[in-house]
């Protein structure tokens, strides 16, 4: 992509972050542009506070919004992400999971999360969820 695009694009997500900041949110906007024809497919901000989702950041929301309108969860090499702030870690698992190979981002993300601690977790081994999954994927591959 072309500088000019590129900062077409920021400008973009800047104008959706600005949105979440009047609404109190963190100021982070998002777009998911495709590569080929530099069309925007669909964009979103912060609005965890607004839906009471911690998952609703403007990554995600913007991702979710972009997959419902190409009718696939695979974003593949096609698209592209503009974002304000630097993902978060679960924010770039998810743009990850949509297959998106590409991210630019206008500020580096500070924040460190250390007081946040993980989720206990423990397998219980059930034999037949195990199973069940082992039966699924045999099937598809």
């Amino acid at each position: 992509m072309k500088k000019k695009e590129i900062e077409y694009f920021m400008e973009i997500a800047y104008k959706e972050a600005l949105k979440a900041e009047k609404y109190g949110e963190v100021p982070v906007g998002s777009l998911i542009v495709c590569k080929e024809t530099k069309q925007i497919i669909s964009k979103s901000y912060n609005q965890t506070e607004k839906l009471n989702d911690p998952t609703a950041h403007a990554e995600i929301l913007a991702i979710r919004k972009a997959c419902k309108k190409t009718n696939d969860w695979r974003l593949d090499s096609k698209f592209v992400i503009f974002t304000t702030l630097e993902p978060c870690k679960k924010c770039l698992e998810v743009i990850k999971d949509a297959r998106i190979r590409e991210v630019f981002y206008g500020a580096k993300n500070l924040s460190t999360k250390k007081n946040i601690k993980s989720p206990r977790s423990k397998n219980l081994k059930i034999k037949k969820i195990s199973d069940q999954l082992k039966s699924f994927f045999k099937k598809i591959r």
